[in-house]
């Protein structure tokens, strides 16, 4: 499940052309979090995910759909 929502954040951030660097500074995260995140690695807090969908312009239901949660 972090793997397929890893990937669905990362799909979604090059679709955006956003480097993992941008995205953590939209997201007020720290860069080496995101990679941790993309790579399913770190289990994400809703907290997180809502920042990280906000600075990806897209709902957390809809990164939860992309990710087939």
């Amino acid at each position: 499940m972090l793997l397929a929502l890893g990937k669905a954040i990362k799909h979604i951030r090059l679709s955006k052309e956003i480097s993992q660097e941008k995205l953590a500074l939209l997201a007020e995260l720290d860069r080496s979090y995101v990679g941790q995140v993309e790579r399913g690695d770190n289990n994400v807090a809703v907290l997180t995910l809502a920042r990280l969908a906000h600075a990806l312009d897209i709902s957390i239901a809809k990164l939860m759909q992309k990710a087939g949660l």
